[in-house]
């Protein structure tokens, strides 16, 4: 059943993104196109509730950044949300990060906890957290990969997860003293109040398939970046961006653009947190396995790095290996003399150990460099980090609801 789950999940991404061919992909793509026109109806409906009111946004009383975006997937949201966090850290700001925790499993029991005032906290109340900034509590089964990255990566920082970000966030300022709540993957989460919106696109594919949802990869329509107070260009190749800034500034005249990109830093064993320079990939033969939104991009990353990429096992985006799917993949690269096999960090925090590692397993760290716009970028971590005397967290305007 998970196979055949799995073999679906990959045909509709097939589907969209145009590399399924035939009638029967032609079909879907015009049934998808049909339902693109109610989900388009749905976006305008919701956003119209928040802009009129009629919806009420919850305001904590301090600091809410969403770090999102308009497309799904792809874009590097979690090395921005890295990044983010471990600069107001630095500045002394009390970070917590607030994710749904997309694919994560239920507990199967809730977490006990302490209140501030003596009392165990009340079991229906309790978020799943993943870090409290000192330590570890949840493996990325139950946190979900992401978030379990980012609690890992980053010390002094909390992670809590629950799909209310609400009730999470309310548990970051009470229990752990936040000030500062980052809304992981957040653009389209308006139940919480947003004091500033960091929307990223992908400088290669910044529209996705120009299609909403389900026929293509939009979440919302693009002149929805309205709602932006800061727009992150990542991937960038380092070549100038104008056409991109020119078409961006159609739908929003006023928020600050950065320019990054997200690049490779160096390799780490899997298993024994060994670290190797990127001149180890040199001329390699490798096989790769990942469950991205974009494989064709990691991939492409290590063939510029010198790699000889002779193998590609691709699933779908946040799948979970079996120790079986595992083995059987590393016997393959063996018969075939793959030198090592090459996944992404975040489907490492999800691998699986083999009986025996007869290839060694690397994953590739990522990290994000700002290319343009560097005195933007610290100017935002400024603002976050010295708000108003009274600061009281507001709608950037309400025209940027206007779906």
């Amino acid at each position: 059943m998970k196979e055949l789950i799995e073999e679906l999940e990959r045909w509709g991404a097939d589907v969209i993104f145009g590399r399924a061919k035939g009638f029967r992909a032609a079909l879907m793509r015009f049934f998808m196109r049909a339902l693109s026109g109610l989900f388009r109806l749905v976006v305008f409906i919701r956003l119209w509730r928040y802009r009129s009111g009629w919806r009420a946004q919850h305001h904590l009383g301090t600091q809410v950044v969403a770090i999102g975006n308009i497309t799904v997937g792809g874009t590097g949201k979690t090395p921005v949300v890295e990044l983010l966090a471990r600069s107001l850290r630095e500045r002394g700001r009390q970070v917590a990060i607030l994710s749904r925790g997309y694919k994560s499993k239920k507990l199967d029991r809730p977490q006990k906890w302490q209140s501030a005032q003596g009392r165990p906290f009340p079991a229906d109340q309790m978020p799943k957290l993943v870090s409290t900034g000192k330590a570890l509590l949840l493996d990325s089964k139950f946190a979900g990969d992401e978030p379990f990255m980012l609690a890992r990566n980053l010390d002094g920082v909390a992670v809590v997860v629950d799909k209310n970000r609400v009730k999470s966030g309310r548990f970051a300022v009470a229990e752990l003293g936040c000030d500062t709540l980052l809304l992981d993957d957040g653009m389209q989460y308006l139940d919480l109040a947003h004091s500033i919106d960091i929307v990223l696109v992908d400088a290669g594919a910044p529209f996705g398939t120009e299609a909403l949802l389900p026929r293509g990869t939009l979440r919302e329509p693009p002149r929805n970046l309205r709602r932006a107070s800061y727009i992150l260009i990542t991937k960038c190749s380092g070549l100038q961006n104008e056409d991109l800034i020119t078409r961006i500034r159609k739908y929003n005249r006023t928020a600050e653009i950065i320019e990054c990109t997200h690049g490779p830093i160096y390799l780490e064993d899997v298993f024994t947190r060994e670290r190797k320079p990127l001149e180890f990939l040199k001329g390699k033969w490798v096989g790769t396995i990942s469950a991205i939104a974009v494989p064709e991009a990691f991939e492409g990353s290590l063939e510029k790095l010198g790699a000889r990429v002779e193998i590609r096992r691709r699933f779908s985006d946040h799948y979970r290996f079996s120790r079986r799917e595992v083995e059987k993949f590393m016997q393959r690269c063996v018969e075939r003399d793959m030198e090592m096999i090459v996944t992404t960090e975040k489907d490492a925090v999800r691998f699986p150990r083999p009986g025996s590692v007869d290839v060694p397993v690397y994953f590739l760290r990522i990290e994000v460099e700002i290319l343009r716009g560097q005195e933007i970028w610290e100017d935002l971590i400024e603002r976050i980090c010295q708000p108003p005397p009274v600061f009281q967290p507001v709608l950037r305007n309400r025209d940027a609801y206007r779906p």
